[in-house]
């Protein structure tokens, strides 16, 4: 899904700055922190669009992750998150991940995730008040 289309309201930014914990032995951010930043994107969102009516029935997990890194970052350099919902059917929603440098696009993230029922941790088929959410 194309960030170029989506209306501007749907996509969530926010910045970061690279830290010291981040960095490997190859002195750029590690591979396992762009995933961690996708977590957090994905937190961060979710947290703005639900509320705690619908965090106390419902719970996320990941099913898949897939990352493509393109460019390195490095020490202290600043990222700009942006995060957005693609498909969404069944019990399943995809999450979309880019982080930035200034324009340039470091690594892009494809998530699918579940969504689980909060006290049986069964699958739960997603219904209109959390597609209601997810469009916000």
């Amino acid at each position: 899904m194309s960030l170029e289309k989506l209306p501007k309201r749907v996509i969530y930014t926010f910045n970061l700055i690279v830290k010291t914990a981040d960095i490997d032995e190859l002195n750029h951010v590690n591979n396992n922190v762009y995933l961690k930043w996708a977590n957090l994107a994905a937190t961060k969102h979710w947290e703005k669009l639900s509320d705690a009516s619908i965090n106390n029935q419902y719970v996320w997990v990941a099913m898949r992750h897939e990352i493509d890194y393109l460019k390195p970052a490095f020490l202290k350099d600043v990222i700009t998150v942006k995060t957005w919902v693609g498909e969404t059917y069944g019990a399943k929603s995809v999450r979309y991940v880019e982080m930035y440098k200034k324009d340039q696009l470091l690594a892009k993230t494809k998530t699918v995730w579940v969504l689980l029922d909060s006290k049986t941790r069964r699958p739960k088929r997603i219904q209109n008040d959390i597609l209601a959410v997810l469009k916000k």
